[in-house]
């Protein structure tokens, strides 16, 4: 239903807790934003009848709440103190595909492994043709698998080793959980491209796509996982309280580029990720904003009460903050209001009476406040704009309110080029930006609103630096095409193959 990018999937772990399962089943609904179409969690313990190390799993299609709706999963089938757990956002095609819904789970030479991956590989199909012309059989169409047999492949002879091994062998985005008999590891691509974050719960460790997903369990954050890092939590981790760490090397001329749209949509606001508050940044891009479109040059007809700001709830509410803050503080008096209500209890499945049309769905999941937007200059502030029928029909709702003037403003660039890193949008073609030539004009006569402004990507960039104490480099290529890791030897989309 959201005309918003997605992300893939979100990925927690845990180390030496009694009540493994249930610290990730509670990072996981966390989580539940970066994913929503399947979760899983995998546990390893020794089986003292068998005499030997097993690794039960549960994972299912629907949101955390569904799949784990049985306490009993935890209490009888989930058992042991280490565990690694998944969200999952499906490209288009395969969502009904059960073999895609991680974590994987596999017994080869050295034991048990699982693993979930948060991200995108772009030699994906490269590596996949070489695996079909030496006659190895997939399980699934999603390029996590592929790192499983690289692993399994590897002629070196320790587990460690083989996992650095495989991990020489990919390119692009990943943020990996991988969870052996005895080890849980957490690894970051060289790039940095999605956030990971280190913690630790009295003598417990965790791994988090977000620390949102620590909050909820009461542990500490301590770090993020760096870029190119293999974090390994083993009993000695336990003993020295410190785990070990191995990186892998950048392509020469590469560098640290870390998904800015983090920072603008994906992440909740109370996470830190990439080093920092992600409200903080926020706020930050709001000021920015103002700053390139003070209020007093968007307003053409105020009368007499102050211009409005409002914001498309949730995940610009902090940027409309930002921007009416500065805007006041500039001497160009705002009101931050709320006007538009969101339902949080619309589900996936809702049925529209009678037609599946954009419009309804949209007032299913928002309302005005028409008290608010009545005779008032209205600004809303919006982190991004991707097809723009959500928007159109927002505006639609927001004009029946019977304001002044409706202005629109978008917390980030033109989205213009698609993502290879683990982020999905529609084709190029659907994008409004592109639809019309990339003309703001046109877009916001699409879209019904007096004026529409983007921030610029320099203002972007400028904004995120700011805020960050130790400013690292940014991808930034959906809204420049400026791609950092070579796209060109094979990404793929999942398609529904196996049912």
């Amino acid at each position: 239903m959201s005309d918003k990018p997605h992300d893939y999937c979100g990925i927690f772990g845990v180390f030496n807790h009694p009540e493994a399962a249930l610290q990730t089943y509670y990072g996981l609904h966390s989580l539940q934003h970066r994913g929503q179409e399947s979760a899983g969690i995998v546990t390893a313990y020794f089986d003292p009848q068998k005499s030997i190390p097993v690794m039960p799993n549960h994972k299912d299609f629907g949101l955390v709440l569904s799949v784990f709706d049985d306490t009993s999963i935890f209490s009888e089938k989930l058992k042991g103190t280490s565990a690694i757990g998944h969200n999952r956002y499906s490209t288009s095609g395969s969502s009904t595909n059960r073999a895609n819904i991680q974590p994987f789970r596999v017994h080869y030479r050295n034991g048990n492994m699982a693993l979930a991956h948060n991200g995108n590989l772009t030699n994906a199909r490269q590596l996949r043709n070489r695996f079909i012309n030496e006659g190895v059989l997939f399980q699934s169409t999603s390029d996590t698998e592929l790192i499983l047999h690289l692993v399994a492949h590897s002629k070196k002879d320790t587990l460690i080793e083989q996992i650095v091994d495989a991990l020489h062998q990919i390119e692009g985005a990943y943020c990996l959980a991988i969870l052996t008999d005895d080890k849980l590891i957490a690894v970051r691509d060289p790039n940095g491209f999605r956030p990971l974050a280190f913690g630790k719960k009295d003598g417990a460790f965790m791994v988090a796509s977000e620390t949102c997903a620590f909050d909820i369990n009461n542990a500490e954050y301590i770090r993020d996982v760096e870029p190119g890092e293999i974090l390994i939590i083993d009993r000695n981790t336990i003993e020295s309280g410190e785990p070990q760490s191995l990186f892998l090397d950048r392509k020469p001329g590469s560098e640290v580029s870390q998904c800015i749209f983090e920072y603008v949509y994906f992440s909740r606001p109370d996470s830190r990720i990439f080093g920092e508050n992600t409200d903080k940044v926020r706020r930050k891009i709001g000021k920015f904003l103002a700053k390139e479109f003070p209020v007093n040059e968007i307003v053409k007809n105020p009368g007499k009460k102050k211009p409005i700001v409002i914001s498309v709830p949730d995940s610009s509410n902090t940027a409309a903050l930002g921007y009416a803050q500065e805007c006041n503080k500039m001497g160009q008096a705002v009101n931050y209001e709320i006007g538009l209500i969101r339902n949080h209890y619309v589900g996936r499945t809702f049925i529209s009476p009678g037609q599946e049309s954009r419009e309804l769905k949209v007032r299913t999941k928002f309302n005005t406040v028409k008290g608010v937007l009545e005779d008032r200059s209205v600004i809303i502030v919006d982190d991004s704009i991707v097809r723009g029928t959500t928007s159109r029909h927002l505006v639609d709702m927001i004009r029946s309110a019977g304001p002044r003037e409706i202005h629109f403003l978008v917390s980030s660039p033109p989205i213009i080029e698609p993502c290879f890193y683990g982020m999905d949008f529609p084709s190029p073609d659907e994008l409004i930006a592109n639809v019309h030539n990339r003309n703001v004009d046109k877009i916001a006569e699409a879209i019904g609103v007096d004026s529409l402004k983007y921030l610029s990507p320099q203002g972007l960039l400028d904004a995120v630096k700011s805020a960050n104490a130790v400013p690292h480099g940014y991808c930034t290529a959906c809204f420049t095409g400026n791609y950092p890791v070579d796209i060109t030897t094979g990404v793929e989309k999942e398609e529904n193959e196996v049912i």
